[in-house]
């Protein structure tokens, strides 16, 4: 059995439009200690997150109080968006809620998103087989991975976590087959 702790990133500072370069905001980083608090009793063997500061950030605490290291994995990363701020985000994520294949003209797809996290996902479970893994993620990046084991998750269920940060969704595997889903509230 392999355990994944998926850790969708605490309040970052949306004033930073630099996406990949986006801190924490004083209470994210507060709200980080709550993320290790989590898991200090879960045996964790290894420590994964997307490549964005906010992301890594949000699990450092952990792995700095346990000295393990960090290791990034590019395909983790968020959805981009576009190569320009969004004012209607709502809107925006409605549209791809709705169809997987739409994106703006510098953005990816929702389809593009999960295709890039679950092939990700599926190397780490080749990679740590039997092992409890944290992966430090966005709420996009994994909603999309949610729907892609249960297709139940949609717009309605994203929305509802839109602002829920940080945010743990426990996934259990054997070998590649996920056979539970769980959703913790840390807040």
């Amino acid at each position: 059995m392999t355990i994944i702790y998926f850790v969708r990133h605490a309040e970052p500072n949306y004033d930073n439009h630099d996406d990949m370069l986006r801190e924490l905001t004083a209470k994210g980083t507060q709200d980080a200690k709550l993320v290790s608090q989590y898991l200090k009793d879960k045996e964790i063997d290894v420590i994964l997150s997307s490549p964005y500061k906010r992301a890594v950030d949000t699990v450092k605490p952990f792995a700095y109080e346990n000295k393990m290291i960090i290791e990034t994995i590019n395909d983790f990363r968020e959805r981009k968006v576009d190569s320009v701020w969004i004012d209607n985000f709502d809107e925006f994520c409605k549209c791809q809620w709705n169809d997987f294949d739409y994106k703006l003209s510098d953005g990816e797809t929702l389809g593009e998103v999960q295709k890039r996290n679950v092939k990700a996902l599926k190397q780490v479970l080749y990679d740590h087989r039997g092992k409890n893994i944290v992966i430090g993620t966005h709420g996009t990046a994994l909603s999309t991975i949610i729907n892609f084991y249960d297709t139940t998750f949609g717009y309605e269920e994203f929305h509802k976590i839109r602002y829920l940060m940080p945010w743990v969704v426990k996934f259990t595997f054997e070998d590649e087959i996920c056979f539970n889903i769980e959703k913790i509230n840390l807040l």
